[in-house]
């Protein structure tokens, strides 16, 4: 079924001007212009991401390029050899002694602060991840010429200072052939990721995965967008349409889920979990030290995460939007400073301010769906018994469907992660990077991955109503 958007609806409304770096986004009403979604590609954007900066900042995409042509290791694979050791080092020094520039040009542009944002936090996670294996604890000391000028643009941008899910799913792709500026049209099997750590395939794969689920997930925004509109109406035949729109949102997510089983056509687990994941890590095991940013006027950043799926806009829409967010609650990790706050809730510090901004106004909606799922009238007449019986089903369809994504993720991530991670301590003198099982069967965004996947599933399926 087609939907046609009205004029002012914030999903027909144009993106940020990626051209110029707005103030605080308005999110006094749900047709605000600026929460940066596109009724075609959701979160991602509707064109390629620069894959350039300015030429003022060739210094740092010519040490991106150059991490990624030397094909760097990771500092703490046993199989290294002299040479591997000495072309790291000759990279990272380049990084020590590059200089320090500024970042106001940069300031002007949401599109280029966040090539900025993605090409310093991939020279970050290059540097620190090609270093010489050391005790935990150790600090990493990052040089001011890199410290100073990610910490200015992330302020600029209202991100943290290290790589994120957007970095590496959102803003970074392009296609070939690359598409016309006049017709708009994406094509899902021709997306190719602008940025890799390790060079493969199965890397590329992985992140369009990812760049291919959010654009599924479009479709779930519009639907979005046709169920919050009937609910200000919230009659009979209101809820009749809400049932079919729930219907067709649970098969969106199931499509979605579709999507995620398929980075197994192209991802193999083992060059996951031994040559990609480990460049993700955050400051797990080894604090990191922003070297000059005190004297630059900025803060030292702390307890920074990696980049996660838990990062994903979309899946947190789908969680507040059902309501299942507020049964998930009281699944949260506790680091020594934040205390008590949800992981998810944690999560979206880590994304693009214009969808934060978005995930904050459906918080606050006036009209609930959960609510309307669960009204009851105790006068309802038999067609309204009915109706609001079958919106409880629908309702129900897309829990289920929700349930049955997260059912997905917990077989890729035993997959992916908990297997290889038990492989690991059972071969012979093999040590594979991550350190073995207790550091590894955690998440990139620091989780007790399997046990917090499960949680979210089974607090998901506690949304299903009954008649």
């Amino acid at each position: 079924m087609q939907h046609t958007l009205p004029p002012d609806h914030f999903l027909s409304l144009p993106r940020p001007d990626v051209n110029h770096l707005g103030s605080v986004p308005d999110t006094s009403t749900l047709a605000a212009h600026d929460f940066d979604i596109d009724v075609r590609t959701g979160f991602m954007p509707p064109q390629p991401p620069p894959a350039r900066l300015p030429c003022n900042y060739a210094v740092w995409e010519q040490l991106l390029e150059d991490a990624t042509s030397r094909r760097l290791k990771l500092g703490e694979r046993t199989d290294l050899t002299e040479q591997d050791r000495a072309d790291s080092e000759e990279w990272r020094e380049k990084v020590r002694y590059m200089p320090t520039l500024p970042t106001d040009e940069l300031a002007v542009s949401e599109a280029t602060l966040r090539r900025a944002h993605h090409v310093l936090t991939y020279i970050l996670h290059f540097y620190v991840h090609s270093l010489p294996q050391a005790p935990d604890g150790t600090p990493i000391h990052i040089p001011a010429p890199l410290s100073i000028p990610l910490l200015q643009v992330s302020a600029h941008i209202v991100l943290p200072p290290i790589l994120t899910y957007s970095d590496n799913v959102l803003y970074n792709w392009d296609m070939s052939p690359p598409p016309s500026p006049s017709i708009f049209s994406i094509d899902p099997l021709h997306l190719h990721s602008q940025s890799t750590f390790t060079g493969t395939s199965d890397e590329e794969h992985f992140y369009l995965t990812s760049s291919r689920i959010e654009l599924v997930g479009a479709k779930a925004l519009t639907l979005l967008r046709s169920i919050e509109d009937e609910a200000f109406v919230n009659d009979l035949l209101s809820l009749r349409r809400i049932s079919n729109y729930l219907t067709q949102l649970a098969g969106v997510i199931d499509c979605m889920t579709g999507v995620l089983n398929e980075v197994k056509n192209g991802c193999d687990p083992t060059v996951f979990y031994t040559q990609i994941r480990p460049w993700f890590r955050g400051q797990d095991r080894r604090p990191w030290i922003y070297d000059g940013v005190e004297a630059a006027g900025l803060k030292q950043p702390t307890h920074l995460l990696g980049p996660s799926a838990g990062q994903s806009s979309i899946i947190h829409v789908l969680d507040i939007f059902l309501g299942v967010d507020q049964l998930s609650r009281s699944h949260s990790n506790t680091t020594p400073t934040e205390g008590q706050y949800p992981y998810l809730e944690r999560m979206q510090a880590y994304m693009p301010r214009h969808h934060r901004a978005f995930l904050n106004h459906l918080k606050v909606s006036q009209r609930p769906l959960r609510d309307i799922v669960l009204a009851e009238n105790a006068s309802a007449t038999p067609e309204e018994v009915d109706i609001r019986k079958a919106l409880k089903t629908a309702y129900n369809e897309s829990v289920t469907a929700l349930k049955r994504f997260r059912d997905a993720h917990i077989r890729i991530a035993t997959l992916y992660i908990i297997s290889q991670a038990r492989r690991a301590e059972t071969l012979p003198g093999e040590t594979l990077p991550g350190g073995g099982t207790n550091s590894f069967e955690k998440g990139t965004g620091g989780t007790n991955l399997v046990p917090f996947l499960k949680g979210l599933r089974d607090e998901t399926a506690s949304a299903v109503v009954g008649d």
